[in-house]
């Protein structure tokens, strides 16, 4: 394997396997699954949102609780999969060596890189669903424009999912995750317009802020919420691409590297 470390990843249907045995895994705990992903983020909504919201006039030409729930249905599928690509991916491929028996069927390691990607971003789908449901129930947007965060939440998803096996690929254990949360997730929330406009940071910060795909999430949900079809939204959608497809390569190359020691 050690002259394919860099060949192209050549993902195929063989993935669809993988997904339905984590799928299988995942629905006996399912309920618990659901509201976990679901209090948090809707407890930082409702209470910032309420809270603060009753002090802040309109923030971008809507109420504070939808600013912020626009940018609370990002977070949410960035959490959802960087914990599922982190920590289950890392249980899957290291502790339980899930992967290790997969590897000795027909199955590539491609393949199931791959399934962890489309896993995580599927669970990320489903946090933001939750989000959305939330969102409607409190009529913070009777936009039928909305349900373009359907499938928001999943490129999303594939986006971080893609971003955390990285970390996972060379994670020595599970406290090294916090590493990736600390200086990477935390820095992110704050300067991609979760809680505040971008435009109240440092020009220096604004920069940093305009590379980070949480930000791209986030122009196109907030405008979304609003009734509005966000500006440039092929660009958007292309930069998050971007990530995705790099993560997974990068993290296949790491996975290859890892795995053939």
């Amino acid at each position: 394997m050690k002259n394919n470390y860099f060949s192209l990843p050549r993902p195929s249907l063989r993935f669809i396997p993988i997904w339905r045995r984590n799928f299988l895994v995942w629905k006996k705990m399912a309920g618990s699954s659901i509201l976990g992903h679901l209090a948090d983020p809707v407890i930082y909504m409702l209470g910032l949102g309420y809270g603060l919201g009753g002090m802040l006039p309109e923030v971008g030409g809507m109420s504070y609780i939808a600013f912020l729930a626009a940018g609370t249905v990002c977070y949410s599928a960035m959490n959802s999969a960087s914990f599922e690509a982190l920590y289950s991916g890392f249980a899957r491929m290291h502790e339980q060596r899930t992967w290790e028996a997969i590897l000795n069927t027909p199955i590539t390691l491609d393949d199931i890189v791959f399934s962890e990607i489309v896993w995580a971003a599927s669970k990320s789908l489903l946090a933001g669903m939750a989000v959305l449901a939330v969102i409607w129930v409190l009529g913070l947007s009777h936009s039928p424009l909305t349900l373009w965060l359907i499938p928001l939440a999943l490129l999303v998803g594939l986006c971080f999912a893609s971003l955390g096996l990285i970390v996972t690929a060379v994670a020595p254990g599970y406290d090294f995750f916090m590493y990736y949360f600390t200086l990477v997730i935390t820095p992110m929330v704050l300067l991609c317009g979760v809680f505040f406009p971008v435009e109240q940071l440092p020009p220096l910060l604004q920069n940093i802020s305009a590379i980070l795909p949480l930000t791209h999430a986030i122009d196109i949900a907030r405008p979304l919420l609003n009734n509005v079809i966000p500006a440039q939204f092929v660009w958007h959608v292309a930069v998050l691409l971007g990530y995705a497809l790099l993560g997974f390569y990068v993290s296949l190359v790491l996975f290859r590297k890892r795995l053939s020691q």
